[in-house]
């Protein structure tokens, strides 16, 4: 009980942490000059080339809906929901979509990792944001877009990859997993603390 309230302090203070430098990154809300302000839509083409359209939703927070066609009442929290029958919990949410669906950067960064993992995420990549201080994960890709590599800068919307089911994930359920990670100086790709996405993209608090 008391490791529950207290994990559940901790997710609430980065959250909020998270918001703050969200908010600060794009000047209280604002554009960055690569995409309008929240809740601009846009489409991503298979080349890579972000157009506005009725596609992709910018949230709240400034990250985009990183699954083009992807509405925030269309997200589940999965955040806290067990995996390999309870051991750990998920620390990410999974976004539904068809296969080929276009997997967009959540927001700009550089491209730290790409990576494959047969009995975990699958085709994979890792991009870090421009400050360092944030880790956005894409697992179960079908395949990375076209020209992607590491050590490539990005910017919100740029296409990275398409749903998949590679890795551990169900072909009956194609998703992109996506979380989001807090990083400290010197911690590597693979590391960082986990922050929910949930409320990040779909403006909504947690559920319990």
């Amino acid at each position: 009980m008391i490791r529950t309230i207290a994990s559940n302090v901790v997710t609430a203070v980065l959250v909020s942490a998270f918001w703050i430098v969200a908010y600060n990154m794009t000047g209280g809300g604002g554009s960055d000059g690569e995409v309008e302000t929240a809740g601009d839509k846009q489409a991503v083409g298979r080349d890579g080339r972000v157009t506005v359209a009725e596609s992709v939703v910018v949230g709240p927070s400034g990250l985009a809906i990183p699954v083009a066609g992807i509405k925030p009442n269309q997200l589940v929290d999965t955040f806290t929901q067990a995996r390999a029958g309870g051991a750990r919990v998920h620390d990410a949410i999974d976004i539904m979509a068809p296969d080929g669906t276009a997997v967009i950067s959540t927001a700009p960064g550089t491209v730290e990792k790409l990576y494959f993992s047969q009995g975990g995420g699958g085709i994979s990549a890792y991009v870090r944001s421009d400050d360092r201080r944030w880790s956005y994960y894409y697992a179960h890709l079908s395949a990375y877009a076209p020209g992607i590599r590491e050590g490539q800068r990005v910017p919100r919307g740029a296409l990275l990859g398409y749903v998949g089911h590679t890795g551990n994930a169900s072909p009956a359920g194609p998703h992109l997993h996506f979380a989001v990670n807090q990083m400290q100086r010197g911690e590597k790709w693979h590391q960082g603390t986990p922050i929910n996405p949930y409320p990040l993209l779909a403006g909504k608090r947690v559920t319990r």
